[in-house]
């Protein structure tokens, strides 16, 4: 195998690794509670507090990466996230436990972008579709497949302590993905360094937390003051933006939102993962505590999704510098179809057998999401030159968190309101959970739409980049431990 996709599975391994302690903690939560006497606060704390500062150092990292050394960056966060996970696993109170996910949040977060950027620097044309493609099979695998891997290992464990092998799973895992790291990731191409803007991050890592703190913790602080939280944070990032144009050494390029591809893609990711990660969340609530199916029970449900995901993402990779965005929206309309199906399903058939009647409609829907994660994330950084690769995907991919705290929040409101109108109709709940899941995919056509009616050139490398970018990354992985 090429040194080059050799160093692209590794990523998608440490990738895989921190996408997946998004959702396969979901499934954990009560043998959580039972082990450790948590309270509902400090359990939505482990899921909240990990998308929190997941979602905050995004973008720094990327840059970061983009400045000094991709490789640097990405190995340091893959050794923080494997330690982070052992802290973890061991966690004698809540409290650490609760802590140990706040620093693996931080963790996943620096490591992310550089995954992107890595892509940037080492593919181009064809071939950076086909590895995008395999980077959104990942994130569609682990984001569904989560719950079903949660609940084999609590099921083999046992409920008492088997929460503690959904962290320490990640250990082996992550030390055997440091040492190929260090063996095959590219060297750093050193040339002069470039400045950070320490304002910037302060500016954008307030902005952001302003925006996601009240979303993430929704359903744990009531009143209405909360929400003043969204439209200081959004002064804030209006500040930051009016900083960067002036910065020396900007965090991010504004310039990048004058092209169409990069801001029309951003909005897509923030609107499908504000659709498509809710579903988890509310399923799993439906299937768990409304149906009582075990964790194991409610993760193989959701399987078929995974498949379609799976199958579709390497498809999708192949085949986007071909159809564009075309392809994403035909991903769209599939997710649409499949989801509008589920709810028909669950209408119909509400009882313990939703899973088979819900089966084929996830499957489709997971085909739709893998032509629709990857595709979208190739068009959006295609027009992106490859060293503004780790901040311009990092926008991206904070895009993604935001979109998924606000789906959450807006999908969870809806879901607990019907449940106390109702007197526990968990059938119903879900039902309309969905259709503001599908309002949610709706939105993110009309945005391809858009793109589509404004006239899409065909995918392609970033102008200025050509082949520097490939030569530059074989030179890097030639170089292997430099």
């Amino acid at each position: 195998m090429n040194k080059r996709w050799q160093a692209l599975s590794v990523c998608l391994v440490a990738a895989f690794m921190t996408l997946l302690d998004v959702s396969i903690v979901n499934v954990a939560l009560p043998s959580i509670r039972a082990g450790l006497h948590a309270s509902d606060a400090q359990l939505q704390w482990i899921l909240s507090g990990y998308a929190l500062t997941f979602g905050l150092v995004l973008v720094p990292a990327g840059r970061l990466g983009d400045a000094r050394s991709r490789r640097a960056v990405f190995m340091s966060g893959l050794a923080l996230f494997t330690v982070a996970s052992a802290a973890a696993g061991l966690a004698p109170t809540i409290l650490l436990l609760v802590l140990a996910r706040l620093v693996q949040g931080v963790a996943g977060g620096i490591l992310n972008p550089q995954v992107a950027g890595l892509i940037q620097q080492l593919f181009r044309g064809a071939e950076r579709g086909r590895a995008f493609g395999a980077l959104g099979a990942v994130i569609g695998i682990a984001t569904a497949v989560g719950p079903l891997l949660g609940g084999g290992l609590i099921a083999i464990a046992g409920s008492a302590e088997g929460w503690r092998w959904v962290f320490y799973v990640n250990i082996p895992v992550g030390i055997a993905a440091l040492f190929l790291a260090w063996r095959l990731l590219p060297a750093p191409v050193y040339g002069q360094r470039q400045g950070l803007d320490p304002l910037g991050v302060l500016l954008l890592g307030a902005g952001v937390l302003c925006v996601l703190l009240p979303l993430v913790q929704e359903q744990q602080w009531r009143g209405a003051l909360k929400w003043l939280l969204i439209p200081a944070g959004a002064a804030l990032l209006v500040a930051f933006a009016a900083w960067e144009r002036r910065a020396r050494t900007p965090m991010v390029v504004l310039a990048l939102f004058r092209l169409r591809s990069y801001t029309l893609g951003t909005a897509i990711a923030l609107l499908y993962f504000a659709g498509f990660t809710a579903v988890f969340f509310i399923f799993t609530l439906y299937l768990q505590n409304g149906l009582g199916y075990s964790a194991l029970g409610a993760g193989l449900a959701i399987t078929p999704f995974a498949v379609g995901s799976g199958v579709a993402s390497a498809l999708g990779g192949r085949v986007v510098s071909r159809f564009g965005r075309h392809l994403v929206a035909a991903g769209l309309c599939l997710v649409l179809v499949g989801l509008g199906a589920a709810w028909l399903a669950v209408e119909l058939r509400p009882g313990a057998g939703v899973a088979w009647a819900t089966a084929a409609p996830l499957l489709l829907a997971g085909l739709g999401t893998g032509l629709v994660i990857s595709p979208n994330q190739t068009i959006t950084l295609s027009e992106v030159d490859y060293t503004e690769g780790g901040s311009a995907a990092g926008v991206l991919q904070t895009g993604q968190r935001v979109g998924t705290a606000m789906g959450i929040a807006a999908v969870g409101a809806v879901f607990f309101a019907t449940l106390a109108g109702t007197g526990g109709e968990w059938a119903a709940a879900f039902r309309r959970g969905l259709i503001v899941v599908l309002g949610f995919v709706l939105a993110a056509l009309v945005a391809a739409v858009a793109d589509l009616a404004a006239g899409r050139r065909p995918v392609s490398a970033a102008p200025d980049e050509g082949a520097q970018s490939e030569a530059e990354g074989r030179r890097g992985t030639e170089g292997g431990r430099g």
